[in-house]
C-alpha cells in the first residue's frame, strides 16, 4: 500500500523575487454575460505565508506579450480588491490574467486563464459541466457560483438544448426523476443579476450523459445462400465486426489514499485513455462523496476543469484537473471519485483523503530540541566547574619551596 500513498500539495516556486502560486483552473464563459474572476489558490497561498507589514494592494493585470494592462475600479473591466469584474465579458477578454501582492519585504503572484466564447453552441463541451447518470437515477442540477452576484428578484430559468421555453422557473435546483435516454442533453440555468444598479445576465450549463443498457455488439456471421438447383454453387458473405471499447482510467489507481497536511492544498489529475473518435463524447468528472464538486460542501474551496486531450500510441488520453485550495479537518476521510463514460461503457475509481498525523512529527521535534538543550547545559557546567590543571599547581608549590629555603 505504500506505493499508493502520495503526498500532494499546492506547489509554490520562487522566481524573479516573487512567489508564484499554482495557476488557477481555467475559466470558460460566454460573451455578453457578467464575469467575476477570483484567485482562490492565490489567496490561500497568501494565508499560508507569514506576510510582514506594511500592507500592500492587489494588482491585477493582463499581458499580451509586449505590455501589461493594469485595471482600475471603474469602466467595463473593474478591479475590486483581489477580484476582476468584466461587465460584460467580450471575446477579446480571453487571455491570461495575473494577480500580484507585493510590499517592501514580500511578493506573491498568481494567474488564471479566461476563455470567452460567442455562445454555448459554439463550444458546449468546454463551457458546460459534464454530468453522467444511469437510466432510472434521480438527477439534480444546481445553478453554481451564483452566490457572488446580487440577484434582482427575477426567477432563475432552466432551459434544455437552448430552447426558449423554460423548464422550471424560479428554482436554483433542477430535478429530473428516473432519468431516461431522452433526457440526455444540455441544461442551462440563466439568471439576471444586479451590479452597480445595472442588470447583467449570468448562466451555467450542464452536459448530461445518460447510460442505459450496454451497447450492442455485432458479431460476424457467414450468410450462406443455398443453391437453387443442381450444379449451382453456394455463396456466402461476411458481416463486419463493430465493437466499442469502454474508456479506461489509468490514473489515479482505484483505492489510492492521498495524504495531505492541514492547511495545505491538493491537486489531482484524472487521466482517461479512449479511442480518439470517442474522445469528444467521453465525459470525465470528479465527484466528492458521491456529489459533483459544485454541489458538494467543497464548492467554495475546490475547482475542477482544465480538460485536455493528447494522442498517445494511437489512442487519446483525456486529463481533467481537480484542485482543493486548502485542506481542513472537515475533509478527513473524504472520498474523491473520478467517473468516465462514453458510448462504449463507464468506469470509475475511488480514492480517499487522509490528513497527515502531526503528533509524531511534533514529538520528534520536541525530543531533538530537549536533547540540544541538555547538551548546551552540560557544556556550560563543564566549563564552569572544570578542575585546575596539574601543571599550574606544580608551579605554585615550587615558588613556596624556594621561599622556605631562604
Amino acid at each position: 500500500m505504500e506505493k499508493d500513498l502520495v503526498l500532494v500539495s499546492v506547489f509554490v516556486s520562487h522566481a524573479d523575487g516573487c512567489y508564484r502560486a499554482t495557476p488557477e483552473v481555467d475559466i470558460f464563459r460566454v460573451e455578453g454575460e457578467a464575469v467575476i474572476l477570483h484567485f482562490p489558490i492565490f489567496m490561500r497561498t497568501l494565508e499560508l505565508r507569514d506576510i510582514a507589514p506594511p500592507p500592500a494592494q492587489y494588482v491585477i493585470g493582463r499581458s499580451n506579450g509586449t505590455e501589461q494592462t493594469v485595471y482600475e475600479d471603474k469602466g467595463r473591466v473593474q478591479q475590486h480588491s483581489g477580484e476582476l469584474w468584466l461587465l460584460p465579458a467580450q471575446l477579446s477578454d480571453s487571455g491570461k490574467y495575473t494577480c500580484t501582492y507585493r510590499n517592501e519585504t514580500f511578493c506573491v503572484t498568481g494567474s488564471i486563464t479566461l476563455h470567452v466564447y460567442e455562445s454555448y453552441s459554439a463550444d458546449i463541451k468546454a463551457l458546460s459541466y459534464p454530468w453522467s447518470a444511469k437510466v432510472g437515477e434521480n438527477v439534480e442540477f444546481h445553478c453554481p457560483a451564483l452566490d457572488r452576484f446580487n440577484k434582482t428578484g427575477r426567477p432563475i430559468e432552466w432551459h434544455k438544448d437552448f430552447n426558449s421555453a423554460p423548464l422550471q422557473p424560479g428554482r436554483a435546483t433542477l430535478t429530473i426523476p428516473a432519468v431516461k435516454q431522452s433526457h440526455a442533453g444540455v441544461y442551462t440555468c440563466r439568471l439576471t443579476v444586479l451590479i452597480n444598479n445595472l442588470q447583467y445576465k449570468v448562466s451555467r450549463a450542464y452536459l448530461l450523459h445518460v447510460e442505459g443498457s450496454d451497447p450492442a455488439v455485432t458479431i460476424s456471421m457467414p450468410v450462406v445462400t443455398k443453391p437453387s438447383g443442381l450444379g449451382q454453387p453456394s455463396s456466402s458473405t461476411l458481416s463486419t465486426v463493430s465493437v466499442m471499447k469502454p474508456p479506461v482510467i489509468v490514473s489515479p489507481i482505484d483505492g489510492t489514499v492521498f495524504e495531505s497536511s492541514h492547511g495545505s492544498g491538493l491537486e489531482l489529475f484524472c487521466q482517461v485513455v479512449t479511442e480518439c473518435q470517442l474522445a469528444d463524447s467521453t465525459a470525465v468528472t470528479w465527484l466528492v462523496n458521491g456529489q459533483s464538486v459544485e454541489s458538494s460542501y467543497l464548492n467554495r474551496r475546490a475547482l475542477q476543469g482544465g480538460r485536455s486531450v493528447t494522442r498517445v500510441s494511437g489512442r487519446c488520453q483525456i486529463e481533467v484537473r481537480f484542485v482543493i485550495s486548502a485542506i481542513t479537518e472537515e475533509d478527513k476521510k473524504m472520498e474523491m471519485k473520478c467517473v468516465t463514460q462514453n458510448a462504449g461503457g463507464k468506469q470509475e475509481v475511488v480514492t480517499m483523503l487522509r490528513l497527515e498525523d502531526t503528533t509524531f512529527t511534533w514529538l520528534v521535534v520536541g525530543v531533538v530540541t530537549a536533547s540540544c538543550f541538555l547538551m548546551v547545559v552540560c557544556v556550560f557546567l563543564y566549563v564552569l566547574f572544570k578542575p585546575k590543571s596539574k601543571k599550574k599547581m606544580d608551579y605554585i608549590l615550587a615558588r613556596q619551596s624556594s621561599t622556605f629555603s631562604v
